[in-house]
């Protein structure tokens, strides 16, 4: 099969995508459940402890943008295949740990080489599958994995750690590696395209989204008063203001400013954003509250959180079906306003609230929401994007789902704390008022994005055409 071939794509490319979007998002979570352990075993100070799972989060959400523009350049599916490579010789190392020090250097790697992958995985489906109902396929796989995969880590790292070892959080990571770079051979990735990365540009651009990061992951660790926190913030303004001005005038932009002037484009990052910091603030919150209100174990509560998982797939695949008809920002909206819905059913909980009638189908509603909101804006973001700039303009909406991610652990976790510290009543009853004023705000950005993307998002229906034939690298 080759880049000219007649009809692309197939289901090994089509699970070899979604196998390494799977494996990319689990490690955000699954290696939290394993953090006792950890901690016991490598005799890890307190301090140190939050790093083993920052390390990933700043090193994958900081590194998305040059990872993006390194595949427009290099080739997307090299630089697929080299995240991978890099992602299982970290897993490799972090299992093979015998220090702080060790894991945490193994968990940045991990997450070098995530910002390589996950963008170029994305920006694959438009050159490796050329129709459009199987574009959509792979993006609802896709879409589906962005979700599933914080369930998955979480119940996969509670069984493995129970069952054999914390070890197995890192190892489990090298076998499904390995696959996917066996089938990574029958993806269709663009040749390299003309341009230079701009080593000053480079700098500018990661060392602000590096601040960036850093001071998100501060605020979520240290709450809102973080002086070092607000000291990144504006280094991460100066920094990213002069990058901006410095891609106005470069002949090779490590973020080309056209993506951003468009307004469809612009409206699908920022609406990515609010939708990231609704579900996956909601998702930190309701865990807290079962395992420190109704005492549920680990390995419950990552069960527990199954209708959430169910609601991911159903909402991915019914809204490439939904956009076939209607356009991204009417499903991006309703899926916003569906997720606004759950979080407002949340927070009527209780120290008692039933979990099927009172919390299972708000996980559901939640879910389905992220699923048809993240499918709509992704196909807004990334389809009909000049060939050159489909690694870029992937990696600009990955980023901004890491981000949102991480300010809704950041600032539900923040109202949470506060209102629970200033709440009358018993200790659980203290922290489910905390939790609730926490929803409340989850539900009203939930509802600005839904608001957002009424504004700015397109509202043309994506044609079922196939897709233009680009000059692809041979799979083989």
């Amino acid at each position: 099969m080759t880049g000219t071939t007649k009809a692309r794509g197939g289901l090994v490319p089509l699970l070899v995508i979604a196998t390494a979007q799977l494996m990319l998002v689990l490690d955000d979570s699954i290696v939290n459940i394993a953090l006792p352990s950890i901690q016991s075993e490598l005799d890890v100070r307190p301090v140190h402890l939050p790093w083993v799972v920052n390390a990933y989060v700043l090193a994958f959400g900081a590194l998305l943008l040059l990872g993006g523009r390194i595949g427009d350049l290099w080739g997307r599916k090299r630089t697929l295949q080299v995240g991978i490579a890099v992602f299982v010789l970290a897993s490799l190392l972090g299992g093979l740990g015998q220090s702080t020090g060790m894991l945490v250097a193994a968990r940045a790697v991990q997450g070098v080489g995530a910002a390589m992958a996950a963008p170029n995985a994305l920006a694959l489906i438009t050159t490796t599958f050329d129709s459009r109902r199987m574009r959509d396929a792979a993006l609802s796989l896709y879409g589906a994995m962005s979700g599933l995969g914080i369930i998955i880590g979480l119940v996969l790292g509670g069984v493995l750690t129970d069952l054999l070892d914390w070890r197995w959080v890192f190892f489990i990571n090298v076998p499904i590696g390995l696959l996917v770079l066996a089938g990574s051979r029958t993806l269709v990735g663009a040749n390299r395209h003309a341009g230079r990365l701009g080593t000053v540009e480079a700098g500018l651009g990661t060392g602000g989204m590096v601040a960036l990061v850093y001071a998100v992951t501060r605020f979520g660790a240290n709450g809102f008063t973080d002086p070092v926190a607000y000291a990144l913030v504006g280094a991460a303004a100066v920094l990213l203001a002069v990058f901006v001005r410095t891609q106005r005038t470069s002949r090779s932009p490590l973020v080309p400013l056209s993506l951003l002037a468009d307004r469809n484009r612009a409206g699908a990052y920022l609406t990515m954003l609010g939708l990231a910091i609704g579900p996956m603030g909601t998702f930190y919150v309701i865990t807290l509250y079962l395992q420190q209100v109704r005492e549920y174990s680990p390995l419950m509560t990552g069960l527990a959180w199954l209708p959430f998982a169910l609601g991911i797939v159903l909402g991915a695949g019914v809204a490439p079906k939904l956009l076939l008809s209607a356009a991204p920002r009417r499903v991006a909206a309703l899926g916003a306003l569906l997720g606004a819905a759950g979080a407002f059913w949340f927070s009527r909980i209780t120290v008692d609230t039933a979990y099927w009638t009172g919390m299972a189908p708000a996980m559901l509603v939640i879910a389905f929401g992220f699923g048809l909101g993240v499918i709509a804006l992704t196909q807004a973001a990334v389809y009909d994007v000049d060939g050159d700039k489909a690694g870029i303009a992937s990696a600009l909406l990955n980023s901004a789902q890491q981000i949102g991610v991480a300010l809704g652990l950041a600032v539900l976790a923040g109202v949470a704390a506060a209102v629970s510290a200033g709440a009358a009543g018993s200790a659980p009853g203290q922290l489910v008022e905390g939790y609730s004023t926490a929803l409340l705000v989850g539900t009203a950005i939930l509802l600005a994005a839904a608001a957002l993307a009424a504004a700015t998002v397109s509202d043309r229906v994506a044609p079922e055409a196939q897709a233009p034939q680009p000059v692809g690298e041979s799979p083989s």
